[in-house]
């Protein structure tokens, strides 16, 4: 498996908890707990931007559920945020060369209901 580390005080290699006993100085150990490695489902991604920070919020939409409600949110600063940029589009570049091309079908505009709707 492949991993980019995002963060930018971190160029090192990953320690999965097995090895900590070959851990030398310059690597940093990461755990991941079960819950955390079961993972959210996401098929939308909201993604807003202030002067400081980028906010991503996902969210599982299924059909014919009125209400959805986002699973995760992620608040990145923009300097990590464009380092995600780099690191997907690299990690898709190198999917599409093991797997062929990733087709982007097109789908009908979701509309978007956060709050209450004006009434006259």
């Amino acid at each position: 498996m492949y991993i980019n580390i995002l963060g930018g005080f971190f160029n090192k290699k990953i320690i999965m908890a097995d090895e900590k006993d070959k851990q030398k100085q310059g690597q940093i150990n990461i755990e991941l707990d079960e819950k955390v490695a079961e993972g959210t489902y996401s098929n939308l991604a909201i993604i807003n931007h202030s002067v400081s920070e980028f906010v991503v919020d996902f969210v599982n939409i299924m059909p014919g559920v009125p209400k959805n409600k986002v699973k995760s949110r992620i608040i990145l600063t923009p300097q990590h945020a464009k380092r995600l940029l780099k690191a997907l589009g690299e990690n898709v570049t190198r999917f599409e060369n093991a797997h062929g091309e990733i087709k982007d079908y097109e789908q009908p505009p979701i509309p978007l209901n956060f709050g209450p709707t004006g009434q006259a």
